[in-house]
């Protein structure tokens, strides 16, 4: 007897991975899974990861992704938020659904576009996971296979900044999209006062802080 998807419950917080997946494999899944789920998928090299988030996680990934926005909209930067998207490509053999995601350098490449093909459109510039029981390896292997130049993972307390070196991996200090910010304490600072004091209250003061702290930045 075949086992089939509709036959696994993957509990919230949970992770499901298996193994010896072809890419043709991985297509039928994502089908059967359809678009309207709560799970997050992840696939390299024949290995899919089908994960199940927390209700805190779906929050923080909420938080982070407004405090980029934020950033952009007082930077007067042009981007496009693409939240969960599914990017796949097949010559890579890997795809991977964000938590977050944004186009902001290549945010004019895929204007006005209703569906984007890695085959041809870049990868986006910056995305966000939200790990708070496990830090996935199928998905940063995914990312890096995927091109995707920065990657953030935030574990609930602390956020870690990845960039992408010679296709794989690196921890870094500072952001390179936002090289000017201390991005990795300002965003678990408002992110935890958004847990503790309510949405529009954090967002309110850290746009404030962006504003103060550009002012000081050279030519400003």
């Amino acid at each position: 007897m075949q086992l089939q998807l509709s036959q696994i419950d993957v509990q919230p917080g949970q992770r499901l991975v298996l193994k010896n997946i072809s890419w043709d494999d991985f297509e039928q899944i994502l089908v059967e899974l359809g678009d309207r789920r709560a799970s997050r998928i992840a696939y390299y090299q024949g290995i899919l990861e089908i994960k199940v988030p927390l209700a805190g996680h779906e929050s923080g990934k909420e938080n982070i992704g407004n405090l980029v926005k934020v950033i952009l909209e007082e930077l007067d930067i042009e981007f496009a938020s693409l939240g969960s998207t599914t990017f796949k490509r097949q010559v890579m053999n890997a795809g991977v659904e964000p938590d977050a995601c944004f186009y902001i350098q290549n945010e004019a490449a895929i204007r006005g576009k209703e569906r984007i093909d890695l085959n041809f459109d870049p990868p986006p510039d910056l995305a966000i996971e939200i790990d708070l029981t496990s830090d996935s390896e199928i998905k940063k292997n995914s990312y890096a296979a995927l091109g995707v130049p920065e990657l953030w993972i935030y574990d609930g307390r602390s956020l870690k900044i990845y960039l992408l070196q010679d296709r794989q991996y690196v921890t870094t200090e500072q952001s390179q999209i936002f090289p000017n910010l201390p991005i990795l304490t300002a965003i678990p600072q408002y992110v935890t006062q958004s847990r503790v004091e309510g949405r529009n209250v954090a967002i309110k003061a850290f746009r404030r802080w962006v504003i103060e702290f550009t002012r000081t930045l050279p030519n400003n």
